[in-house]
């Protein structure tokens, strides 16, 4: 990338690069949505994984950093085919949301999908479709024919609860209340401590980096 105080291309060593991909990973599992996606952390660590590659080739045999080195490279490949298999197994669960959601995007907002995702989720919506139509749909009386997938297809529970740490401290966080009786309450969130909060408290703050699920 370009490193002149224009650019606004993130510049990422290495290591930075890897735990770019980690938070990533870590935040999309333990997310109840699709999150956004990271096109640009994939492709730089794909890059860094053939050059990564391309360096244990050139090293002499019997060498320790070998071994050392091979199973980094496992690690990593383990992590990017997780993550990339847990956005898909999101999309398949809840497609007609996640393409409405990308629909309905403004301009310059980030996308969720990348274009092989949002490809894979329109051919999963299509053959969803014609798969109703030609097994379920068409044994139905003509009124009963029409199918909402929105409708039919859970949404993601943003309500769920997840675990967080807190990388950058936080003030006046509305939480909503657990009983009816009780009022809805700021928190502070403190640097380096963690929580368990309702998902759509801090969803921003997942999107932002400022907290990591865990």
């Amino acid at each position: 990338g370009d490193s002149d105080g224009g650019s606004e291309e993130l510049v990422l060593t290495p290591a930075q690069l890897i735990h770019s991909l980690e938070q990533a990973w870590l935040n999309e599992k333990f997310a109840p949505e699709l999150l956004e996606s990271k096109p640009e952390i994939i492709e730089c660590v794909v890059e860094q994984l053939d050059h990564m590659e391309a360096n244990l080739k050139r090293a002499k045999r019997g060498d320790l950093k070998v071994s050392v080195h091979r199973m980094e490279i496992e690690r990593i490949r383990y992590v990017l085919s997780s993550y990339l298999r847990c956005r898909l197994v999101k999309i398949e669960k809840f497609f007609p949301h996640v393409l409405e959601k990308e629909k309905s995007r403004a301009e310059g907002e980030p996308s969720i999908l990348s274009p092989e995702e949002f490809a894979f989720a329109k051919e999963y919506m299509a053959n969803t479709e014609t798969y109703l139509k030609n097994v379920a749909l068409k044994h139905m009386p003509p009124n009963l024919q029409k199918v909402s997938l929105l409708k039919s297809v859970p949404k993601p529970n943003l309500d769920s609860f997840v675990f967080l740490r807190v990388l950058e401290r936080q003030e006046n966080i509305l939480v909503e209340p657990e009983m009816d009786e009780q009022r809805e309450y700021a928190i502070d969130l403190e640097k380096g401590s963690q929580h368990l909060i309702r998902y759509k408290t801090i969803a921003p703050l997942v999107a932002s980096g400022a907290v990591q699920l865990i």
